[in-house]
């Protein structure tokens, strides 16, 4: 069965996701905008979530942990919950 282990920066608007993503782009640290900007209580470990398995997330943020490059922030991803910024931390298939 396949197990994903990733990290994620949850934020209330598009527009928030982006500019963070921008700053992720220019070199900001993942982990320092978790802590500092994220509504997942998760953001203090610097958005990690841990190991978990296909199903055990939301639907949409499932999708991109299944499928998306390890390594590589993804998003925004709308979910439920608001905005995620996404990066796969390890996955096997």
């Amino acid at each position: 069965m396949a197990r994903a282990s990733a990290r994620h920066i949850l934020v209330k608007t598009e527009d928030e996701c982006n500019e963070l993503r921008s700053e992720i782009v220019n070199g900001a640290q993942f982990s320092d905008l978790a802590a500092k900007h994220s509504l997942c209580p998760s953001g203090k470990q610097g958005g990690e979530l841990g190991e978990f398995g296909p199903g055990q997330m939301v639907k949409e943020f499932d999708t991109v942990v299944f499928s998306a490059p390890v390594g590589e922030v993804q998003g925004p991803v709308k979910t439920q919950f608001g905005y995620h910024l996404v990066e796969v931390t390890a996955r096997e298939e």
